[in-house]
C-alpha cells in the first residue's frame, strides 16, 4: 500500500523551541507501535512489514524487515504453497512491541505481527535487523497476536518466581485456528521443566471462554501496576443487555499460574461514552490514576461515532470496585446488600458464587482451585468526564508539571490538544498543535526520559496532497489518490467533489488515465500587434454545470471568457499593448496559455507572439529606418457600421502618403496623415481594420481598433425589442405585411408608432403562492417600468420582480394567494392595448392522499412513494419533501399522481406526518403517518456457500425484516488482478449496521422475496466473469449487515459445478434409457454449494426427481413414459427428450434421452418359426447325446457337473441381483438425503449422548435423576456438595481420591466405570482440568504397564482413568459427529441402508437369522419362498383418512409387518416419539363390514408336534394390494413377548421361547438339527438336499450385500480417516502426549505406540459409535442389523493394525474375508488423522449435583480409608484437604467428624 508514515518529537510544554520540533519522515509504511528505551532514550517503532532504530533526536540509526511473507490467515505455518495454494505475500503488521529486560542477560526486543499466525520474534536491541530467536515450525501453542490486522493485541511483560513472562490479550479472529483463548500467558524462553518452547502457553494460565464470538474483546492496552496486571478492552455485555460495554480486568503477577484471580468490572463515563479507545497511566491528584479516552459507540455495534470524551478512574477506586466484586462472589454467593446479584460468573463457565468464610478474600487474595472464578461485576466504576469532544480522540498521555496533571490527547484529525485537569476533576482546552492534518494520531504517545518532550506517530494512509501537479500526481500510481480536475489538486476520491462526473476526478492507480492537456493550438504564433482569436483542442475536458465557464489566461495577463465547442476553446489573445515587451535581441516571445476553472488552471501550452514593425525594411523602401514605416493609431467617427450599407471611416495615423494604393483616396491635406477608405462590409461582426498596400502588401494593422457592425433584424423579433434599441443604432419597427426590425435608411413602408399587445405563455401554481411565475412572450414592454403594475394571473393582479426581468421577452412575479379558478395571464404596457395569453392560468390546489410504504428503519434509505393529485403545481426546484423535519430526497422524476422520495435517518423510533412544499405552500399526508421502526437486525443466515453463478436460495432469519422496502443481498467484486479494492476492504468498518456507500465499487445486487417479520429469502448474485468476491453483505436500505458478522466466517463462493453430457462418446446422439431405473449424472464439484432438494432436473417437459446428490453424481429418477420435447419443433416420431438440471441460476443441457421400448422383430412370422423349429430340433439332439452320455458316467461325477452349473448360474444372478439392488437401493436412499443436514436425522441431544456414553445400558442413570432430598435438608446438602465441587478441583484430592478407590479390593470394574463417568460429569464445566487429571493418571499407568507388557495397556476398561479417556474422547468428539455433520451423516445413511436391505429379505424372528447380512453366523441358510407385496395402510392425515402403501413380504410376522408400517409412515422420526408396535393391533379390512385383528400367535397358529408356527401375513392368506390399519389395543389384548425393546434402543429376539403348554415357537427356520419340512415345502427336497450337500453355497448372499452396502461402508470409513480436514487439537494432543510417553520411558517401537493410540480412539470410541449408533441417533438397532454392524466394527479395527492383516479359507471368518480390501492400507494414517476440535464444555447439560451426591456414596463407603491418604500426604495437611471433607461430610449427612 503505498502510504507516508512519520514519527515527530512535539514539545510537551513551556517555551517554544526555536528550531520547532524534531521530527522524521519514513516512506512506505504505516506506523504501529512506538517504544522507549528509557535506559539509552533511544526509540523503537513497529511498522507494517519493517522495524525502524531511531536516536533520541531522531536519526534512523537501523531498520529490519519483518515482511511481507508468504501466508494465508486459513493457514498453518511453515507455509507450503503446495499445500497452502491460497497463500500470497502478504503484509506484516506489528502487533505487539515490548522490551524484555533480562538480569545479567542480554536485553532483546520482543516483535510479534499478524502473519505466520501471529508468532513472535525476538530482536537485537542494537540492529534490529538482527534475529535473536525465531522459529521456523511454529506449534499451535505459539500462535501469539491475532492474523487480522483489524484485531487488537496487547501485551505486558512480567516475572513469576524468577521466570519472565509475556501476558498477551487477543481478539476474537473468525479466519486460522480457533480455540485460542482471549487472555494468555506466555514463556519467553523454553521450559527447562518442559518440552514447551518459547512463546507458548502449555501448562501457563489462561482464561478459558466458552463462545468468544459471542463476547468479541477488544483490548486497548495490558498495564503492569504494583502486584497486578490489568487489561482494558471493551466487548458485549452477554450478561446484560447484549451491548458493548468498557470493562477493566486484573490478575495477580505472582501466585496466579491458573487465573483464579481473575475478576472484571464495567466502566462508564457518562451516559453514552461506553467504547476505550486508548489509554495510560498516569498520576491525578497525587495518586495513581487510568487516563481513558472513552467515545460513544453505534446501538449494539463496536463502532465509535465521533462523539468521544475523556474519563479519569483513580487506580484505588478500581481496585476496591475489584475487590468488592472478588468478596461478594467469594463469601455472598454475588448478592449485595440489597440481594441483588452484583457479581457473577462470566465467560460461560459453570461455576458458582459461594459462600465461604468471611476472611476468604483475605486468605486467598490470587484465589485458590476452591474459589470460584472468572468473577465479572454487574456494578459498573463510574466516572464524570473530563472533556469531550465532537473529534474522535484516538490517544492519550499524562503528565504531572508544578503539581498539575496535564492531559495530551491525540484526535483522528491529526490535531494533539493539551488539557490541564483541575483538583475537582474538571478540564479545559487550551493549546492545540497540528501534528498533521486530516492523519490520525496513531494510540502510542511516549513521553522522553527527560519528560521535556513527546513522541507521536500519525498513520496517514495517503499523502496525495503532496503531488503539486497533475503529472506527478499520476505517475505515483497511488490507488488512494487521484487527480481533481476542476480543482486543481491531487486528493482522495471522496475529497473531490465532482468524483462521480467523468473526467473530473483522474485515478492515480489506473495506468491508463492522461492529464487533460491541449492537443493543438491555432495559431501557435502571432504579431503582438495583432488581436486574433485563439483557438485549442483540449482531451478529456470535463463538463460544467450550465452557470459555469471557463477562461483563458496569457502569462500573468488577467483571464480573459472562453467559449467552449464540445472539446474545441477559443478565446481573444490580449490587446497589444499588454503584452510584455520581448526580450533584449530578440524579436519574439513565448507566453503561457492556461486553460482556467475560476483560478485553478486546468491545462497549459506556449504561444508564440513576434513584433513585424521591423519588417517594413525588407525593400528598402523607407531609407529613415522604423520611424518613416506607415502607422494606424486612431478612427475618427463612431465604429457602428449597420450591415449592408455603406460608410465612410477616417483613420488616423502617419506616413500613410508614402504609398500609392489602389483602394483609397488621398485627402486634402496628405501631410496631415489621414487615410479616408471606402468599404462593403457584410458580416455582423467586430472586426479589425487594416489598411492595405498594392492591394497585397501589408501596412498596419491596428488591434485596437474596432469595428462593431450590426443588423438591427437579429435579437429584436418583436417591436418592444426594437425600439427598446439605443437610438444611435437608428433601428426602427417597420410596418406592412412583415413587420421586422431595420435599420432607418431601409423601411420604405413606414415606422409604427406602437408597438402591438404582448403574447403570454401558460404556466401553473399553487393557491397559497409563494411559486415566482415566468411569463415568457413578447412585445412585453421596453423597461420595467412599463409592466410594474400591469400584470395579473386569473385576475388576480402580481408584482414583477425587476431583477428577473427581461426586455419585451421574460417577466417573473411571485403571485399571492388565490382561489382554486383559471383565467388568462394579461399584462398591459403603460397605455397600450392589453394583452392576454392563449391558455388560461390554472391556481391548482395539490393533495396528498397517501404512502407506500408506511415504515423504514430509522437508519433510513427506505423509498417513499407520496401518491396524490395535481402534484405537478410550480416548477421542480420548488418542490421538496418532509418526514416530520427530516427531508426525504426526491429521487425520481415526479407526476401528476406520485413522488417518491429516499428517507433520512433518525436517532429513534417514531411516527411522523409526511409533507410537501409546493413553494411555500404546504401539503401534508393527514390519513397516516409514517413509522420510523427499530433497524432490521439478521441472527442466521444459511446457507453460506454458493456457486459463481448465484441463484442460491438463502434462508435468512432475524427481526424487523418486514420494515425494508427493498431488502437485496450485494456482492462487491474485483477484476482478477486488480489490487486497488482489495486495499479497499481493509478500510471498510466491520460493522453490522453501517450507512451503506454507494460508492464502494462494483456491485452485484439481487432483491430478497417472501420477507415476514423474522424470514425473508435472498438469492444469491451471479459472480461476473474473471472476477473475485471481495464482501458480501445485505443491503436493507441504509442499514448494512456484513455476512461475516452473521455468521462469524465469510460467505464463500465456490466454482461452477460440472455435469457432463448423459451419452459422452456420442453428444449428438440420445441417451438410451430403460424405464424403471434411475439416470446417473456424472459430474464434479456438484455438492461443493448445493444440496439436493435444491437441484431441479427436467426431462422433456416433466420433472426428473432427483433421489440423490454427491461431490461426483446425481441420481434421478425420470417419469415411466417418455415425456414430450419441449421443443416445439421436435418430432414426435424421434421420441426423444431433453435433459436439463437447474443448481440456481446455471443450467446445463445433458443430451437427448430415449426411452428403450419392445420393437417388433423385422424377421418374417414364418423365418421366425422356422428358426424355432430348428433350434428346438438342435437342442434335442443335443439333449439325447446328454443323456446318454450321462447314463455312462458316474453318478458322484453328474452331481459334480450340477454343482458346477448352480455355481455358475449363482455367480451370474449374483452379480445381476447386486447391480439390480445397489440401482434399488440407491432410489431407496435418495429419499434419505432430504433428511441430511435437517431434522430428519433424529440425532440424540447431548444429554441423552451422554447419558448413553457414560452410562450404557443402565436406568435411571444420574444424567435423569434429580437431587432428591427432604426440604429442610437440601440448602445443607447442597451447600455441602459445592464444597466437595471445590475439593474436586483441587489436583492432589482427587488423583489422591481415584488410587484410594481404586486400591479397594471390594471397588469392581462396574464400580471403575461409574466413578469415572460421574466425575466426567462433575468435572464437565472444566474439560481443560479434567484433561490435566487425565493425563496424570495415564502417567501413572503406563508406568505399570511398561514393567509389564505395554501393548496391552488401554486394551481394555479396567481403571478409573480408562473410562475416564473414553469419556473425554467422546465429548471431544461429539461436534465431529453432530455439529459438523462429517461423519454423522454417512453413518446414518449406512445404518439406514444396512437396516434396507435387511428388511428386503425374510427375517426370522425367533432366531434374528437374515437372508441378508455380513455375518455368516446370523445367515439364514434355508431356501425360503417368499415374495414382496404392497399394503395400503389407512393413515389419518387431518380429518381424511388417506391410504398409504408399504412393502412388506408375505412371510413377514405380523409383529414384523407393524414394525415396517411403523418405519415407513414415522420415517425419520426419532424412534422415542413413535408408538410401539406392541401397543397397536394390524387390522385388516375387507368391504365395509370385515374386519380381522391380525396378531402372532392366535388360535389359528399352526402346531406341528411339539413346535407352534409364529402367524404370518401368508398364514392369513392376506392378497397383495390388501387395505389394513393400525389400531389402538385394547387392555385385555395379549402381548406376544416374542421382542424386548431395551433402554438402549437394541431389540433382540428370544431364541428360546416357552409356553405354558410347552410348545417352541418358530418362523421360518427350527432351531433344532432336524427340522420337520411342512408339506408345501416338499416340492423344494431335491433343491434343499443339493444345498446340504455345499452349505457354505449361501455364503454368496454376503457377498451379494457386501457390494451392495460397499459404497456406504467406503463413505462412513472415508469420513473417520480422512486426512483433508484441518489438523484437530483434541485428539492430536492426545497422540502427542502417548509420543511423549513413549519417549519418556524410552519405548521406541512404534508398533507399541500404534496400538496405544489404536486402543485409544478406534477402540474406545468409533468402534462404540459403529457398534452402537443408538447412542447417537434416536433408532431402533435390531439383532439382524446388530450383526452386520459388528462386522464392520470389527473389520475398521483390522484396519488400523500397523501388521498386514492376512485372511485365507482356513481360519478367517467369511465376513473379514468379504471386508479385506483396501481399509488396511489406511491404517497407517490412524496416527495423523484428522479429526475436529474438541467441543466446549455442555455444562448445562450435566447434572452436577446428582453426579456429587452420587460420588459421595462412594466417599462414604470408603470415608475412613480416604481420609488416611489425605492425611498421609505432607501436601495435602498443608492444604488441610482431610479437615475440608470432614466439612463436607458434616454437611452433607451430619456425619459426626473430628471438627
Amino acid at each position: 500500500m503505498p502510504a507516508f508514515s512519520s514519527a515527530l518529537a512535539v514539545p510537551r510544554a513551556g517555551p517554544v523551541v526555536p528550531a520547532g520540533p524534531a521530527s522524521i519522515s519514513l516512506d512506505g509504511t504505516p506506523l504501529n507501535h512506538l517504544l522507549l528505551d528509557a535506559r539509552s532514550g533511544q526509540l523503537y517503532v513497529g511498522a507494517v512489514n519493517v522495524l525502524y532504530h531511531l536516536s533520541p533526536d531522531l536519526q534512523l540509526l537501523s531498520q529490519g524487515r519483518t515482511g511481507p511473507k508468504l501466508d494465508n490467515p486459513d493457514c498453518l505455518p511453515p507455509i507450503d504453497p503446495k499445500d497452502c495454494t491460497l497463500a500470497r505475500e502478504t503484509d506484516n503488521t506489528n502487533k505487539i512491541l515490548l522490551l524484555e529486560e533480562g538480569a545479567g542477560q542480554q536485553r532483546s526486543l520482543i516483535v510479534c505481527g499478524t502473519v505466520l499466525q501471529g508468532i513472535c520474534e525476538k530482536r537485537s536491541l542494537g540492529n534490529v535487523s538482527e534475529v535473536l530467536y525465531q522459529t521456523s515450525n511454529p506449534v499451535d501453542t505459539q500462535y501469539v497476536a491475532a492474523n487480522d490486522p483489524r484485531v487488537s493485541t496487547v501485551g505486558v511483560l512480567v516475572e513469576q518466581k524468577g521466570t519472565r513472562l509475556m501476558l498477551v490479550g487477543r481478539g476474537y479472529t473468525s479466519k486460522g485456528p480457533g480455540g485460542i483463548p482471549p487472555i494468555t500467558t506466555r514463556r519467553l524462553a523454553p521450559s527447562p521443566h518442559h518440552s514447551a518452547p518459547a512463546f507458548s502457553h502449555e501448562e501457563l494460565g489462561k482464561l478459558v471462554v466458552g463462545s468468544y464470538s459471542e463476547y468479541n474483546n477488544h483490548f486497548i492496552t495490558a498495564l503492569h501496576h504494583k502486584r497486578h496486571v490489568y487489561f482494558l478492552f471493551y466487548r458485549r455485555d452477554v450478561w446484560g443487555k447484549k451491548e458493548y460495554r468498557t470493562y477493566v480486568s486484573r490478575l495477580c503477577v505472582e501466585g496466579d499460574p491458573s487465573f483464579y484471580s481473575y475478576v472484571e468490572v464495567p466502566l462508564t463515563c457518562g451516559q453514552s461514552y461506553n467504547l476505550a479507545q486508548a489509554a495510560t497511566l498516569g498520576s491525578h491528584r497525587g495518586a495513581p490514576a487510568l487516563f481513558i479516552a472513552m467515545a460513544a459507540g453505534q446501538t449494539s455495534a463496536s463502532t465509535p461515532t465521533a462523539d468521544s470524551a475523556l474519563c479519569v478512574y483513580g487506580m484505588g477506586q478500581l481496585d476496591e470496585a475489584l475487590q468488592r466484586a472478588q468478596l461478594l462472589c467469594y463469601t455472598q454467593e454475588g448478592r449485595g446488600a440489597t440481594s441483588q446479584e452484583e457479581a457473577y460468573i462470566e465467560y460461560e463457565v459453570s461455576s458458582k458464587c459461594l459462600r465461604l468464610p468471611p476472611t476468604s478474600v483475605t486468605d486467598y487474595p490470587c484465589g485458590g482451585e476452591h474459589t470460584p472464578s472468572p468473577i465479572a461485576s454487574a456494578v459498573p466504576l463510574e466516572a464524570t468526564p473530563v472533556l469531550t469532544r465532537a473529534t474522535l480522540l484516538s490517544a492519550v498521555a499524562a503528565t504531572t508539571e508544578a503539581g498539575h496533571t496535564i492531559a495530551l490527547l491525540g484526535d483522528k484529525t491529526g490535531q494533539l490538544h493539551k488539557v490541564p485537569l483541575s483538583t475537582d476533576g474538571s478540564g479545559a482546552l487550551y493549546d492545540s498543535v497540528l501534528v498533521d492534518e486530516k492523519s490520525p494520531v496513531s494510540t502510542d504517545l511516549l513521553l522522553d526520559p527527560t519528560g521535556q518532550s513527546l513522541y507521536v506517530s500519525r498513520l496517514p494512509v495517503a499523502e496525495c496532497e503532496r503531488r503539486a501537479d497533475c503529472h506527478s500526481c499520476l505517475q505515483v500510481h497511488d490507488p488512494y489518490c487521484g487527480w481533481c480536475v476542476l480543482e486543481g489538486r491531487c486528493t482522495r476520491k471522496m475529497e473531490c467533489s465532482r468524483h462521480r462526473q467523468p473526467h473530473h476526478w483522474l485515478w492515480s492507480y489506473d495506468r491508463g488515465q492522461r492529464c487533460v492537456s491541449v492537443q493543438s493550438l491555432v495559431p501557435a504564433s502571432q504579431s503582438r500587434d495583432n488581436q486574433t482569436e485563439v483557438s485549442f483542442t483540449v482531451a478529456q475536458l470535463p463538463a460544467l454545470s450550465g452557470n459555469e465557464s471557463l477562461s483563458c489566461s496569457f502569462g500573468e495577463l488577467p483571464p480573459r471568457p472562453a467559449v467552449v465547442t464540445a472539446s474545441r476553446i477559443s478565446c481573444q489573445s490580449p490587446a497589444p499593448e499588454l503584452l510584455p515587451s520581448n526580450p533584449e535581441g530578440s524579436d519574439h516571445m513565448s507566453l503561457r496559455v492556461s486553460l482556467m476553472f475560476g483560478s485553478v488552471t486546468i491545462s497549459h501550452t506556449n504561444m508564440t507572439f513576434y513584433d513585424f514593425c521591423t519588417m517594413c525594411n525588407f525593400d528598402a523602401m523607407t531609407p529613415h529606418g522604423v520611424d518613416s514605416c506607415p502607422c494606424v493609431w486612431g478612427l475618427q467617427g463612431s465604429p457602428l457600421v449597420p450591415v449592408g450599407f455603406d460608410k465612410e471611416l477616417f483613420l488616423e495615423g502617419r506616413n500613410l502618403d508614402m504609398f500609392e494604393v489602389t483602394d483609397a483616396k488621398r485627402t486634402p491635406d496628405p501631410m496631415s496623415g489621414q487615410l479616408l477608405c471606402i468599404r462593403s462590409l457584410q458580416s455582423p461582426r467586430v472586426c479589425i481594420l487594416q489598411t492595405s498596400w498594392a492591394g497585397q502588401q501589408r501596412i498596419d494593422s491596428a488591434p485596437h481598433l474596432h469595428l462593431k457592425l450590426y443588423d438591427c433584424s437579429v435579437g429584436q423579433s418583436d417591436c418592444s425589442q426594437c425600439r427598446a434599441v439605443s437610438e444611435e443604432y437608428r433601428c426602427v419597427w417597420c410596418g406592412g405585411e412583415r413587420p421586422s426590425c431595420v435599420y432607418s435608411d431601409a423601411c420604405a413602408a413606414g415606422q409604427e408608432e406602437r408597438c402591438p399587445p404582448p403574447l403570454i405563455t401558460k404556466v401553473t401554481g399553487p393557491l397559497e403562492g409563494g411559486i415566482r411565475v415566468t411569463v415568457w412572450g413578447s412585445n412585453l414592454g421596453q423597461r420595467f417600468e412599463d409592466v410594474r403594475t400591469g400584470v395579473s394571473v386569473a385576475g388576480v393582479s402580481c408584482l414583477p420582480l425587476p431583477e428577473e426581468y427581461i426586455i419585451s421577452t421574460r417577466l417573473k412575479h411571485a403571485h399571492s394567494l388565490g382561489h382554486p379558478n383559471q383565467g388568462p395571464v394579461s399584462v398591459t404596457v403603460l397605455d397600450a392595448e392589453r394583452g392576454q395569453s392563449l391558455h388560461s392560468f390554472t391556481y391548482q390546489d395539490p393533495q396528498l392522499i397517501g404512502i407506500v410504504p408506511d415504515k423504514g428503519p430509522v437508519s433510513g434509505g427506505t423509498l417513499l412513494t407520496v401518491q396524490g393529485s395535481q402534484l405537478l403545481t410550480g416548477l421542480k426546484r420548488d418542490l421538496k419533501a418532509y418526514v416530520g423535519l427530516q427531508p426525504c430526497y426526491i429521487v425520481d422524476e415526479a407526476n401528476d399522481t406520485q413522488l417518491v422520495c429516499r428517507t433520512s435517518p433518525i436517532n429513534q423510533t417514531a411516527e411522523l406526518t409526511v409533507k410537501v412544499l409546493f413553494g411555500k405552500a404546504e401539503r401534508t399526508v393527514g390519513s397516516v403517518a409514517f413509522r420510523y421502526l427499530e433497524d432490521p437486525v439478521i441472527t442466521d443466515a444459511t446457507p453460506a456457500e454458493s456457486f459463481y453463478g448465484g441463484g442460491r436460495a438463502i434462508s435468512v432469519s432475524g427481526k424487523n425484516l418486514d420494515v425494508v422496502q427493498r431488502p437485496m443481498m450485494s456482492m462487491w467484486v474485483e477484476p482478477v488482478g486488480n489490487y486497488l479494492v482489495r486495499r479497499k476492504r481493509h478500510q471498510l468498518v466491520k460493522n453490522p449496521h453501517v450507512i451503506f456507500n454507494q460508492s464502494l465499487g462494483p456491485l452485484e445486487q439481487e432483491l430478497c422475496t417472501n420477507i415476514t417479520y423474522d424470514k425473508m429469502t435472498c438469492l444469491t448474485p451471479q459472480v461476473p466473469p474473471d472476477s473475485k468476491v471481495l464482501d458480501v453483505w445485505f443491503e436493507l436500505d441504509n442499514v448494512r449487515v456484513d455476512f461475516e458478522s452473521i455468521k462469524g466466517k465469510s460467505f464463500t463462493y465456490h466454482p461452477d459445478p460440472q455435469l457432463y453430457k448423459l451419452n459422452s462418446d456420442s453428444p449428438d446422439q440420445p441417451y438410451r434409457f430403460k424405464p424403471g431405473g434411475v439416470i446417473a449424472v456424472e459430474g464434479k464439484g456438484l455438492t461443493l454449494a448445493m444440496t439436493r432438494e435444491e437441484v431441479v432436473a427436467r426431462l422433456g417437459n416433466k420433472k426428473c426427481e432427483v433421489k440423490t446428490l454427491d461431490s461426483t453424481h446425481l441420481y434421478c429418477e425420470p417419469p415411466e413414459e417418455q415425456p414430450l420435447s419441449t421443443d416445439e419443433l421436435e418430432m414426435p416420431s424421434l421420441l426423444v427428450s431433453p435433459a436439463t438440471v437447474m443448481m440456481g441460476k446455471l443450467e446445463f443441457d445433458l443430451g437427448p434421452v430415449q426411452y428403450d421400448s419392445d420393437i417388433l422383430s423385422s424377421v418374417p412370422l414364418a423365418a421366425q418359426v422356422g428358426l424355432a423349429a430348428g433350434a428346438a430340433v438342435v437342442v434335442l439332439v443335443v439333449l439325447v447325446i446328454i443323456l446318454m452320455y450321462r447314463r455312462k458316467s458316474k453318478q458322484a461325477l453328474r452331481d459334480y457337473k450340477k454343482v458346477l452349473v448352480q455355481l455358475e448360474t449363482l455367480e451370474i444372478n449374483v452379480g445381476d441381483q447386486c447391480r439390480k439392488e445397489f440401482t434399488d437401493l440407491m432410489t431407496e436412499m435418495m429419499d434419505l438425503s432430504s433428511d441430511v443436514g435437517g431434522p430428519g436425522i433424529p440425532l440424540l441431544d447431548y444429554r441423552t449422548y451422554a447419558e448413553r456414553i457414560f452410562f450404557p445400558g443402565q436406568r435411571g442413570a444420574p444424567l435423569s435423576q434429580n437431587l432428591d432430598l427432604p426440604d429442610s435438608r437440601r440448602q445443607t446438602v447442597v451447600q455441602g456438595l459445592g464444597q466437595l465441587n471445590n475439593l474436586l478441583n483441587n489436583r492432589l484430592f482427587l488423583i489422591r481420591f481415584i488410587h484410594t478407590l481404586e486400591a479397594q479390593q471390594s471397588f469392581s470394574q462396574r464400580d471403575r466405570g461409574y466413578v469415572a463417568s460421574l466425575l466426567t460429569m462433575a468435572l464437565h464445566d472444566k474439560l481443560e482440568y479434567f484433561t490435566d487429571v487425565m493425563k496424570t493418571l495415564l502417567g501413572d499407568l503406563v508406568q505399570q504397564y511398561v514393567a509389564k507388557n505395554p501393548k496391552l495397556m488401554l486394551r481394555r476398561t479396567e481403571t478409573v482413568v480408562e473410562k475416564m479417556l473414553t469419556n473425554w474422547m467422546s465429548i471431544c468428539l461429539y461436534s465431529f459427529l453432530k455439529v459438523c455433520e462429517v461423519a454423522g451423516e454417512p453413518l446414518y445413511m449406512l445404518y439406514r441402508a444396512i437396516k434396507y436391505q435387511v428388511d428386503k429379505g425374510p427375517v426370522d424372528a425367533v432366531t434374528g437369522k437374515a437372508k441378508r447380512t455380513l455375518n455368516d453366523s446370523h445367515l439364514l441358510r434355508e431356501d425360503i419362498d417368499y415374495c414382496s407385496m404392497t399394503l395400503n395402510v389407512l393413515v389419518k392425515s387431518g380429518v381424511e383418512v388417506q391410504p398409504f402403501p408399504v412393502k412388506v413380504l408375505d412371510t413377514d410376522t405380523i409383529t414384523q409387518v407393524k414394525d415396517k408400517i411403523l418405519d415407513q409412515i414415522y420415517k425419520g422420526a426419532p424412534f422415542s416419539q413413535r408408538p410401539s408396535a406392541n401397543s397397536l393391533d394390524l387390522e385388516w379390512r375387507s368391504g365395509q363390514a370385515g374386519h380381522l385383528t391380525l396378531s402372532d400367535d392366535d388360535v389359528t397358529a399352526v402346531v406341528q408336534g411339539r413346535w407352534k408356527k409364529i402367524n404370518t401375513l401368508q398364514h392369513y392368506k392376506v392378497p397383495d394390494g390388501a387395505t389394513v390399519a393400525l389400531i389402538p389395543r385394547c387392555q385385555g389384548s395379549v402381548v406376544s413377548g416374542v421382542n424386548q425393546v431395551f433402554q438402549t434402543g437394541e431389540k433382540t429376539p428370544m431364541l428360546e421361547v416357552e409356553e405354558e403348554e410347552g410348545l417352541r415357537l418358530w418362523h421360518l427356520v427350527k432351531s433344532s438339527e432336524d427340522p420337520e419340512i411342512p408339506k408345501h415345502r416338499k416340492s423344494s427336497m431335491r433343491e434343499r438336499e443339493r444345498a446340504k450337500a455345499i452349505p457354505e453355497i449361501y455364503l454368496t448372499r454376503l457377498l451379494s450385500m457386501k457390494g451392495t452396502l460397499q459404497k456406504f461402508v467406503d463413505d462412513v470409513f472415508v469420513a473417520i480417516l480422512s486426512t483433508k480436514r484441518p489438523p484437530p487439537i483434541a485428539v492430536r494432543f492426545f497422540f502427542d502426549f502417548l509420543d511423549d510417553m513413549a519417549e519418556k520411558h524410552g519405548i521406541d517401537d512404534p508398533e507399541t505406540v500404534h496400538i496405544w493410540k489404536t486402543n485409544s480412539l478406534p477402540l474406545r470410541f468409533w468402534v462404540n459409535i459403529l457398534k452402537n449408533p443408538q447412542f447417537v441417533f434416536d433408532i431402533q438397532v435390531t439383532d439382524s442389523v446388530d450383526a452386520v454392524l459388528s462386522v464392520i466394527a470389527q473389520t475398521f479395527i483390522d484396519s488400523c493394525t500397523t501388521s498386514e492383516h492376512k485372511v485365507g479359507r482356513v481360519g478367517s471368518p467369511a465376513d473379514l474375508l468379504l471386508l479385506s480390501r483396501v481399509y488396511g492400507a489406511v491404517g497407517t494414517v490412524l496416527s495423523c488423522c484428522l479429526l475436529v476440535a474438541c467441543f466446549q464444555s455442555f455444562a448445562s447439560e450435566m447434572n452436577s449435583l446428582v453426579a456429587l451426591h452420587e460420588l459421595y456414596k462412594y466417599i462414604n463407603k470408603y470415608y475412613d480409608q480416604v481420609i488416611m491418604s489425605l492425611e498421609e500426604d505432607p501436601t495435602g495437611q498443608k492444604m488441610q484437604l482431610a479437615y475440608r471433607l470432614q466439612q463436607v461430610a458434616a454437611l452433607v449427612e451430619n456425619k459426626v467428624t473430628d471438627l
